[in-house]
């Protein structure tokens, strides 16, 4: 009994084995395919990475963006190919699920790195887009200055304070962003007042003469000083000129020396910066001057001491 007990066991296993045998010889030539597509997808990718690698690159997008999509698209190219081969094989099912998988996956790394995936795309989206470049003078969120360095998830910009700054890329992305490397151009503006005396258009022409002297001044046609309201004390004027930006003359000295100019052109024409003004008026209900509110007190006071003195001079009575 035991014998046949293990005959009968073997019998089992043999048939199995063969049947699985069987199948496998079946689908070898399936196997072979799917290993030569899983060869071919290989190699397409390598060399369709080096090819989006070299057209990112021709595009002038950064060197790390290029390197970043071309991987991308590698990867993309092999599990392409590794699904073809699976498919091929008859594990669709196994396809169905891989991709399911993946799409979970996917899911759950976007909410657990949120903020890193969405600096990263935005990364992704300035290395195309190109807003600026290293070297250019920006200005963003509080922050003014140079950058330094342009990373997948942040920027680095060097302050005129002298502090390096690290800036996520989505707050680059999201808020408002001047570049003023752009244009190359900036213009100053200098407010300034004269005495409501001196003549106005004298003193615009003036300035604009004077200012157009420095070299640092470009578009000197566009120079010009307009008038912009009453003050209290000055009739108030603003400069405006244009220079190259960044450039030789840095924006703080040219202001400076703009300052400077407007200053001492309008001393040389005698032309009055006046200090402010305050008028006093004196009185419960004003409208009284200072030097006959003095003459009032002072008659004021020397009648009482008239009348101080007669009564001091009475005889007093017992």
């Amino acid at each position: 009994m035991e014998l046949l007990k293990i005959e009968k066991f073997w019998d089992l296993i043999y048939g199995k084995l063969e049947s699985w045998l069987e199948a496998t010889i079946k689908i070898l030539p399936n196997i072979v395919v799917a290993i030569l597509i899983a060869i071919f997808f290989s190699i397409l990718a390598r060399y369709a990475g080096k090819i989006m690698n070299n057209f990112l690159r021709r595009t002038k997008v950064s060197p790390q963006i290029a390197n970043l999509l071309s991987s991308i698209f590698k990867v993309g190219v092999l599990v392409t190919g590794l699904f073809i081969a699976l498919d091929f094989l008859g594990l669709s099912g196994t396809v169905t699920s891989l991709l399911a998988g993946a799409g979970i996956v996917g899911l759950a790394i976007g909410f657990a790195f949120q903020d890193m995936t969405e600096n990263l795309i935005a990364g992704i989206a300035m290395g195309i887009r190109k807003p600026f470049q290293i070297g250019d003078i920006v200005e963003t969120d509080k922050v003014f200055g140079e950058v330094k360095t342009i990373n997948l998830r942040n920027t680095l910009v060097e302050t005129f304070s002298g502090q390096l700054e690290i800036i996520p890329n989505k707050i680059l992305f999201r808020n408002i962003l001047t570049n003023y490397s752009t244009k190359g151009i900036r213009r100053i503006e200098v407010p300034f007042g004269i005495s409501y005396a001196d003549d106005p258009d004298k003193a615009t022409k003036l300035i604009v003469e004077h200012i157009n002297q420095y070299k640092f001044v470009i578009k000197k046609q566009e120079t010009a000083v307009y008038a912009t309201d009453f003050g209290d004390s000055s009739v108030n004027f603003l400069l405006w000129f244009w220079i190259d930006y960044p450039g030789k003359t840095g924006f703080m000295q040219a202001k400076h020396e703009a300052i400077i100019g407007v200053k001492k052109a309008l001393e040389n024409a005698d032309i009055l910066i006046p200090f402010p003004i305050r008028t006093l008026d004196f009185g419960a209900k004003g409208g009284e001057k200072l030097n006959s509110m003095l003459s009032t007190a002072k008659e004021h006071n020397n009648d009482n001491t008239a009348e101080n003195a007669q009564s001091d001079k009475q005889p007093s009575s017992n």
